[in-house]
C-alpha cells in the first residue's frame, strides 16, 4: 500500500458528529437506504454519508430504450449500465453535492445496504463553524483525488488505466488483509469499464492478466478486489 493512503476519518470529534446527527434527525433530514436505491437529491444541498457507501453516476438526458419483450424499469436500466458513466464513490464521513449541468445529470445510489445520509443547506453550516472548515477541507481533498484520477485516465494503455484506477480506489477505501489491501464492497466489470472508458469484455480480460500474469491483484470472497502488497505472492 502506498504511503499516500489517507487516514480514516478519526479527526472529527464524537461530540460534533453526535450534534450533527441529532440536528439532522430533529429536522427530518436523515434517511437510510437499501443497496442500489437511488438517493433523491437536488442542487444546492450538502449531503453527508453517515454510514455505508454512495455510488455516483453521470448520464446524458436520454430515455431508456423500449424492450418489447422485457419489462425493464429505468432503475434496472441504470444498474445494467445503460448510457451511464460510473464516476466514483463517497464513503462514510465524506460530503458530496449534486450540481445540475444540463444536458448532463448526476445521480447518487446506495452502493451498500443500510447506507445512511443526512443533508443540509450550506447556510446551515453557520451553526457549526469548525465543521464547515472540515467540509471545505474534505472537498479540497476530493478535488486532489480527481486530479489523480484524471492523470490515471490519461494513461495510453488500458491495463495501466485499470491498475491505476483500482489502486486509487483501494488507497481511498481499502481495508487491510493478509495479502495487502482490499476494496470492502463489490465493483462490477461493467462499472469499471464505464469509469476507465473501455468495454466490460476488455476489463474481464485485463483483470485476468492482472491476476495471473502480473500477480498484482486477487479476488477474495464475495468478488472483493484485493491489491497485493509488492512482497506478497498471490
Amino acid at each position: 500500500m502506498h504511503s499516500s493512503t489517507p487516514p480514516k476519518n478519526n479527526t472529527r470529534s464524537f461530540s460534533t458528529w453526535h450534534r450533527l446527527l441529532d440536528w439532522a434527525q430533529e429536522h427530518y433530514r436523515y434517511r437510510t437506504f437499501a443497496k442500489d436505491a437511488q438517493i433523491p437529491t437536488r442542487s444546492g444541498l450538502l449531503y453527508l454519508v453517515q454510514r455505508g457507501t454512495i455510488r455516483l453516476n453521470g448520464s446524458a438526458e436520454t430515455e431508456p430504450p423500449a424492450y418489447p419483450h422485457q419489462n425493464i424499469t429505468p432503475a434496472e436500466f441504470q444498474l445494467q449500465g445503460g448510457d451511464e458513466t460510473f464516476l466514483g464513490f463517497v464513503g462514510a464521513g465524506q460530503p458530496f453535492e449534486i450540481v445540475d449541468r444540463s444536458p448532463f445529470t448526476l445521480q447518487a445510489f446506495a452502493h451498500t445496504d443500510n447506507t445512511s445520509i443526512f443533508w443540509m443547506y450550506w447556510h446551515d453550516l453557520e451553526n457549526f463553524p469548525s465543521f464547515r472548515r472540515e467540509i471545505l477541507d474534505s472537498f479540497r481533498y476530493q478535488h486532489q483525488r480527481k486530479l489523480l484520477w484524471l492523470n490515471t485516465l490519461g494513461q495510453r494503455h488500458t491495463i495501466e488505466r485499470l491498475l491505476g484506477y483500482l489502486t486509487l480506489l483501494i488507497e481511498e477505501f481499502g481495508e487491510p488483509c493478509k495479502e495487502g489491501y482490499f476494496l470492502p464492497f463489490p465493483l462490477t466489470h461493467a462499472q469499471i469499464a464505464s469509469a476507465i472508458g473501455t468495454t466490460r469484455v476488455t476489463v474481464t480480460r485485463l483483470m485476468k492478466e492482472l491476476r495471473e500474469e502480473r500477480k498484482a491483484i486477487l479476488i477474495k470472497e464475495d468478488n472483493l478486489i484485493c491489491l497485493l502488497s509488492p512482497s506478497q505472492p498471490e
